[in-house]
């Protein structure tokens, strides 16, 4: 084939040249002298490319003045002067597809603010789909955001590109608004706007580490001296672990570098017009876009190559080498999907670094450890898409405390230490990569870096059958495969329709309603706060929502709220003492929590946070039987009446001493949380497992679990709630303490929403005329429709095997009224409406409400059975 001979007389050629070339991108000045360092500044960005000029920008917008940009080489030298230039929208999450839809517009635009032209060409994308649950999943909610897109037949994308092969497709979505751009020349805007606006730009000048004092940034150290300053903004990409790992007080910066190969061809025979649409083919793991008459074509292959495992020389960048071998298997699949490249001359193969972080999400925000130091990195490949928007919320972050949009699932605090082992990130990334363009089916796992942080019980769970997933590097149990089951065809089962699981997860929600489960929950964030005065108390009653001055023993269900009313941690706190005090929180929140609380603690000597997580082991004994078993293991009656709900108390279990037994289990059904100190973990299971026989016990998982908590239309928070949600619109508002003297945060917003009205509201969607065995199931993020009105969308679903249905929880807002002002929301906007909710382009009936109505249908559902019953007595 031509092609391949073509290839073999490139081989030679370096891949090190840049793909753009343009002299002027490189400086902003043109001085080939180095400009003199200021001694101090406000704030310092380390990183020169598309990601840090644009947070220089936007805090220059943001009125911020001292702003310094220090780059180690010329601007945009590193990711930036070598990455593909594609601007697309099609991204897995909401707030990924905000950034890069912004990054689009703002990029189009500063053409016409800086007279300095971006290779900005409106070019639409296909995303191609070559089998049904590829055109599931692309069939997605982006319109929900505005976003305009098409789904389109195979003979549509032949019109919008001659070249694409469409035999083998099902489908694709089209997005007419995506673009391409020559991303040096937009990081040069960027970098003249705001250096036009007072930001000193400094070249050629490295930053060696951050000094730190009494945990805020003090100075940054220079190869050129020191600056003194009080924020400090890490944007170095691939550099940007080895430089949080320089600073005084070490800070985690969770990525790691790939090599990432994409191929130019010569101008086409009949050349590509500039404004061809962009194709991404994820089933074949390639893309390809107009370049200058010809064609770049890059992919995520299966077998990728990390890079820079040992923190080598910066200067490496300059020097990566091609690999025609390792890029062929994109080569092939490039020449299936356009055939008529196979004459095409190639150009040059380049190898662009990029990096990868552990969950394919950028890292953003401030750092856990070190107050005033920000991080904006890991861009997974994505770094021109999501720059613009990243940068944004970054400057947002930085001068309002927080940004405009909810960008928990970017931010850096979702990690910890844990996560920094640089063997992890080598392991993980190289599965990162190729997940990138891999089929997601919902509830898919990470393979690597499993078996982190386990519960001492693994190991009998393991063996026992259980199915496991992982939150914040812990093992949790999905759910428990009984003996003789296919496992292998169970962990085959990736789907969007009814899963394999699904009756074994039934079983189990049966046992928690009928008899007793055991689910092990120790991966929970668990916080002790003492002090020797009211200290703990009064942090609490400032922190917390709702009111902690209660009795010894009893068991608060809070918020912690931000100014604005939104929930930063929702959480069970216990007063194990007058002054001593046990929260417990999600799993995800530990890092989160922890600062959250640390940032707002007085420096007492007096006052002591300590995390407890690692010294429980959680039990959850789910079910009517739970008191029977704890009642026969502790010789004490834990019937309500001496046990009260939401109490806690030190018990014996067994042999045990020191177990925390509290009446709550998470689900809204009877039952118990064990604290057990882990050295008894082992003894107490293995007590209640053999006590618990004769009550019909066996072990149960998260599955279970999330089906009774959302047919009980319990929030969680990560999922339903999050920094933008306030308890007055999730129906929480009887956890709030209006009636105490206590100027407690976010008081005040909550009170002025009380006087304006919430604009929008939690509501429960049961479907109705959904096939559960035939019909697309719901997971989340699907739009819900009020009387043919896009209204919402759902956050969290599951079928209920108590209604025999699916139940969605999610939010919806009434229209805007008079000059686009939203309008308040009432019970009756609520419960009038006619309701669907969109699976796929499928809209099913739904019914809405404002309270968990379980209990109405177990009771028609009991009557029917004792009808029937009496029926078949009767003949």
């Amino acid at each position: 084939k031509l092609i391949q001979i073509n290839l073999i007389q490139t081989r030679a050629r370096s891949a090190s040249r840049g793909l753009w070339t343009s002299p002027h991108c490189m400086t902003v000045s043109g001085d080939s002298q180095l400009l003199p360092l200021p001694s101090q500044a406000r704030v310092v960005i380390c990183g020169g490319g598309i990601v840090g000029t644009s947070v220089a920008y936007h805090l220059a917008k943001l009125g911020w003045t001292d702003i310094v940009l220090l780059e180690q080489g010329r601007l945009g030298a590193g990711t930036t002067r070598l990455c593909a230039g594609i601007v697309s929208v099609a991204k897995p999450i909401s707030i990924e597809c905000q950034m890069a839809n912004y990054s689009n517009s703002l990029y189009q635009q500063l053409e016409e603010e800086t007279g300095i032209k971006t290779g900005y060409v409106k070019t639409g994308s296909l995303c191609l789909a070559q089998n049904q649950d590829r055109f599931i999943s692309l069939n997605g909610s982006l319109k929900v955001m505005g976003i305009s897109c098409n789904i389109i037949k195979p003979k549509e994308v032949a019109k919008l590109h001659p070249l694409v092969n469409i035999h083998d497709l099902v489908g694709a979505l089209h997005l007419p608004a995506d673009a391409v751009v020559s991303p040096p020349e937009v990081n040069h805007a960027l970098a003249v706007a705001a250096a036009g606006q007072g930001v000193q730009i400094l070249e050629r000048t490295s930053v060696q580490q951050v000094l730190v004092e009494k945990g805020h940034v003090m100075a940054v150290e220079t190869d050129r001296g020191s600056i003194e300053c009080e924020y400090f903004v890490n944007c170095a990409g691939q550099w940007a672990y080895e430089l949080g790992q320089a600073s005084e007080m070490k800070v985690s910066v969770p990525l790691h570098g790939c090599e990432h190969f994409y191929l130019l061809t010569k101008p086409l025979q009949e050349p590509l017009p500039p404004n061809a649409p962009v194709v991404i083919d994820m089933d074949g793991r390639i893309y390809a876009r107009p370049w200058q008459g010809g064609l770049l074509s890059g992919g995520f292959e299966k077998n990728p190559k990390p890079i820079f495992t040992e923190g080598r020389n910066q200067l490496e960048i300059q020097n990566m080498q091609e690999d025609w071998d390792h890029f062929e298997p994109m080569l092939c699949a490039l020449l299936r999907r356009m055939p008529g490249l196979e004459s095409a001359e190639i150009h040059q193969l380049v190898n662009c670094p990029e990096s990868f972080t552990p969950d394919m999400r950028c890292l953003m925000g401030e750092t856990p450890g070190v107050s005033g130091y920000y991080v904006l990195a890991g861009m997974n490949s994505s770094g021109l898409a999501f720059a613009g928007g990243a940068g944004k919320y970054l400057a947002e972050w930085m001068t309002y405390g927080y940004p405009t949009a909810n960008v928990w699932p970017l931010d850096i605090k979702r990690f910890g230490n844990l996560q920094s082992s640089r063997t992890f990130l080598r392991h993980r990334v190289m599965e990162v990569m190729p997940l990138l363009y891999e089929l997601k089916v919902p509830r898919w796992d990470f393979q690597t870096g499993r078996q982190l942080r386990t519960s001492p019980l693994y190991d009998r769970l393991d063996t026992q059958g259980a199915r496991w997933m992982e939150k914040h590097g812990f093992e949790r149990p999905k759910y428990f495969v009984p003996p003789g089951k296919d496992l292998l065809s169970l962990d085959q089962s990736k789907t969007f329709y009814k899963p394999d699981w699904f009756d074994i997860v039934g079983a189990e929600v049966k046992c928690c309603k009928e008899a007793v489960c055991v689910i092990d929950m120790s991966s929970f964030t668990k916080f002790e706060l003492t002090s020797t005065g009211d200290q703990a108390l009064e942090l609490l009653q400032h922190l917390c929502a709702n009111d902690l001055d209660v009795p010894v023993g009893h068991i608060v269900h809070t918020g912690m709220l931000n100014e604005r009313g939104g929930y930063e941690n929702d959480c069970s706190v216990v007063r194990l003492s007058k002054n001593s005090f046990f929260i417990v929180s999600p799993t995800d929140q530990q890092v989160h929590c922890w600062s959250w609380i640390k940032k707002h603690m007085p420096n007492d000597p007096h006052l002591h946070l300590e995390d407890v997580s690692w010294k429980y082991t959680a039990l959850n004994l789910i079910g009517p039987r739970a008191m029977d078993v704890l009642a026969e293991l502790s010789y004490v009656s834990m019937t309500p009446d001496h046990f009260p709900s939401m109490f806690c108390k030190e018990m014996s279990v067994g042999y045990a001493n020191g177990i925390r037994v509290m009446s709550m289990t998470h689900t809204g059904e009877p039952g118990f949380m064990l604290y057990i100190p882990i050295e008894y973990a082992l003894h107490v299971y293995n007590e209640v497992m053999s006590v618990g026989q004769k009550y019909g016990i066996r072990n149960a998982g998260y599955y279970a679990l999330r089906s009774l908590r959302i047919e009980k239309f319990f929030a969680f928070w990560g999922q339903d709630l999050d920094a933008f949600t306030t308890p007055l619109e999730c129906g929480r508002e009887f956890r709030v303490k209006f009636d105490k003297d206590t100027n407690f945060l976010g008081r005040e917003a909550l009170l002025q929403q009380r006087q304006d009205g919430v604009f929008r509201r939690f509501v429960m969607l049961v479907l109705e005329d959904h096939d559960t065995e035939l019909d697309l199931w719901p997971w989340w993020g699907e739009p819900i429709y009020r009387n043919g009105q896009l209204a919402g969308t759902t956050t969290s679903s599951a079928y209920s095997y108590t209604l025999e249905r699916h139940v969605c929880l999610g939010f919806v807002s009434p229209p805007p009224g008079k000059e686009g002002l939203p309008t308040p929301i009432t019970p009756d906007f609520i419960n009038r409406g006619d309701y669907e909710v969109d699976i796929a382009g499928q809209r099913y009936p739904a019914k809405a409400k404002l309270y968990p109505f379980s209990s109405l249908f177990t009771q028609q559902k009991r009557r029917k059975e004792d009808m029937e019953l009496s029926n078949l007595q009767g003949k």
